[in-house]
């Protein structure tokens, strides 16, 4: 599938919000006690501000229509024990359920990683929601490793 990637723009923001949907509905089938069905992470209004932030940059993977999405966030990082840095952050990775296989999340990986590059990034994270076993997997095969790892007791 031949794939134009590039900064999201306002017109993309109603097939974001389906993505969206569809990232929020795999959570809620694997978390319900955390994720509402039917909702989505973003207002339209709120998608606006993040595509107008340098900040946060999102891309989009399409070939005539979007087919995935990866919201990024730079992150710096400035503490006494450790040394300066920054971090692109990836915060939500999604592809289209009917495009997926397709090499298109892998596509907007490979983005993601060049553009940190380019921008002086130390380095690229995510977080992965245990009960997305896909979505582990195919971090895996771009090469992620694990780099810390959150613990819950539900009361």
């Amino acid at each position: 599938m031949e794939l134009n990637i590039r900064k999201a723009e306002t017109r993309d923001i109603p097939r974001i919000l389906e993505l969206l949907s569809q990232v929020l509905e795999v959570h809620a089938k694997g978390r319900p006690d955390l994720f509402k069905s039917g909702t989505t992470k973003y207002s339209e209004a709120e998608l606006a501000e993040i595509i107008a932030d340098a900040e946060r940059p999102i891309f989009v993977a399409e070939n005539g229509e979007v087919k995935g999405y990866a919201f990024c966030v730079f992150q710096r990082h400035s503490e006494r024990n450790t040394p300066d840095f920054t971090t692109l952050y990836i915060d939500d990775l999604c592809v289209d359920e009917s495009s997926r296989g397709l090499h298109v999340g892998r596509s907007l990986y490979e983005y993601v990683l060049k553009f940190a590059k380019e921008s002086g990034c130390y380095n690229v994270t995510l977080n992965v929601w245990a009960c997305n076993k896909a979505a582990m997997k195919f971090y895996e095969k771009c090469g992620l490793q694990v780099q810390k790892i959150g613990m819950e007791k539900i009361l």
